[in-house]
């Protein structure tokens, strides 16, 4: 059973805190949660999913993985304490966005660092989890913190760590491009007459009918496309209004910026 430690348990750390838990990859009795106020800290006592720390300690010792989970901006704060308490053989697992994995050694004087891209599906078990590894990570403390990122979806391990910006670009900030198409159909629905409820349902049952059929049909996407395009029809004539205004190369180009932007914030920008 391995001893966990989660630094930061908003959302995503608690998220993982319970697919730990719920996988029996930890016990309460091995999961330490380090809150940032002792106001939180009493929050996550009453959640009661494992001991409870208001501060990075000498607790954090008995720990062989310390999940880094805190926001990006906080953690030059709190490096030094962690410096501090991070032991030889610690595996440092970062879940914040934008921080190298060059950054988190220097700043940790720590060189067993695993850098993680997930995204927020991954509160569901559905997510899907990239991640970069320093050369001091060895193969069994990479299946060890695979099996980890495994219980909240998928997770692909990248040679390069400079890809964890197109993986930040498409599938960090991906569910977000989802919300959006999904908010606009069920927005022009209703101006066209339909109730909210009727819209929504119509929208969101097509777009999962539709997931479905993508991930099992062996067509390609272009011919699942001409399936329900029929020539003078109602799909060809919005087809021609997308192009017309640029949709895929704006989806494009918006993504880039997305990656360009999580470059820069690597790099500290």
């Amino acid at each position: 059973m391995l001893n966990i430690a989660i630094i930061g348990c908003g959302n995503m750390g608690l998220t993982y805190a319970r697919s730990f838990l719920q996988y029996n990859l930890v016990s309460h009795d091995h999961l330490l949660l380090v809150a940032r106020s002792e106001a939180h800290g009493q929050h996550l006592k009453a959640l009661n999913l494992g001991k409870v720390a208001s501060r990075i300690d000498d607790r954090l010792s008995e720990s062989g993985v310390v999940v880094l989970a805190v926001k990006p901006q906080d953690f030059a704060a709190l490096a030094p304490a962690l410096q501090e308490a991070l032991k030889p053989h610690h595996v440092v697992l970062s879940v914040m966005a934008g921080i190298t994995l060059a950054t988190l050694q220097e700043a940790l004087g720590h060189e067993v660092v695993i850098r993680a891209m997930p995204n927020t599906p991954s509160q569901l078990g559905m997510g899907v989890t990239a991640f970069a590894t320093t050369e001091a990570v060895n193969i069994h403390q990479i299946r060890m913190i695979d099996n980890l990122l495994n219980t909240t979806g998928r997770t692909l391990q990248l040679e390069d760590e400079h890809l964890l910006d197109a993986v930040t670009a498409l599938s960090g900030s991906g569910p977000a491009y989802f919300f959006l198409f999904v908010k606009t159909l069920i927005e022009t629905g209703r101006q066209m007459g339909l109730e909210d409820s009727v819209a929504a349902m119509l929208v969101k049952q097509t777009m999962l009918g539709s997931f479905h059929l993508m991930n099992q049909s062996p067509r390609a996407l272009d011919d699942l496309i001409a399936a329900v395009t029929s020539k003078g029809g109602t799909t060809e004539a919005a087809f021609k209004v997308f192009k017309a205004g640029h949709l895929p190369e704006t989806l494009h180009n918006g993504v880039i910026a997305a990656r360009d932007r999580a470059a820069e914030l690597s790099k500290g920008k």
